[in-house]
């Protein structure tokens, strides 16, 4: 045996014998005492999660506002005329909602299957027509409408269901109406990644620029009719709490 191996090997042997064996090493522990998280039933494809705010189960529209002229059938919904906004209100949220563009292809850019989702009725998802159909690519379909373009363009074929998970965090004000904290949003449509936690720069309007003005801790989820007949299924909520709420004991401070 070459004598670096064997210097080698009583390294080995002096670092165990001194230190113990990395197993024993001292475990940080913060010092918080959390509350136990609440066992959820994840739910299905076809099911909403447990402890979800379902607002469309395919039988009818009664969680929605001004809803009288949207066509229920088939377990979906197609848009008719009038913007329906859900009877519940949500702050910070988890939005599951599927829908299918028109199965026949008319018009294009934006005259393609528009609608669009509005969290707290005011910051718009854009929902549109955008298989192999080009737009302004922050109006096209995943857009933050009028400030961020979807990541990439995951659109299946005209007429075939697509879905998105929304994780929204809503903004924050103070008493004076005066902005503490924007909105955060992150979307998944079809599984795949189009906002990454994306910061938005207020509403989404059509003829300005966004801006943020004042309103409540929570708003409803809205959906547009644009003259075109988007269909809409599976739509629930999940409302958002934060961790911070469930701390039972803090560490004093040292």
């Amino acid at each position: 045996m070459k004598k670096t191996t064997v210097v080698s090997l009583v390294a080995v042997v002096l670092a165990i014998s001194c230190f113990g064996v990395v197993a024993s090493a001292k475990e940080y522990l913060s010092g918080i005492e959390w509350a136990e998280p609440e066992m959820v039933d994840p739910g299905t494809a076809q099911k909403a999660p447990a402890d979800a705010v379902v607002l469309f189960d395919g039988t009818d529209m009664s969680q929605f506002n001004g809803a009288d002229k949207w066509i229920v059938a088939d377990g979906a919904v197609t848009a008719g005329p009038g913007a329906v906004q859900s009877k519940a209100e949500f702050g910070d949220c988890q939005l599951h909602i599927e829908w299918a563009t028109a199965t026949e292809v008319k018009g294009d850019g934006q005259g393609r299957s528009n609608s669009g989702v509005f969290l707290m009725g005011k910051y718009e998802v854009q929902v549109l027509d955008s298989y192999e159909n080009r737009t302004y690519f922050d109006g096209q379909c995943g857009a933050i409408y009028k400030q961020h373009p979807p990541l990439v363009n995951v659109c299946r074929k005209p007429g075939e269901w697509q879905s998105y998970d929304i994780i929204w965090k809503a903004p924050r004000f103070d008493g004076d109406g005066k902005l503490l904290s924007p909105a955060f949003i992150t979307i998944l449509h079809n599984g795949v990644l189009i906002q990454n936690h994306f910061q938005l720069e207020g509403d989404t309007p059509y003829t300005r620029a966004p801006e943020y003005k004042a309103h409540g801790e929570r708003g409803p989820i809205s959906l547009q009719f644009h003259g075109n007949p988007v269909r809409y299924r599976n739509i629930w909520v999940r409302e958002v709490k934060e961790l911070e709420n469930r701390r039972i004991h803090e560490p004093k401070i040292r």
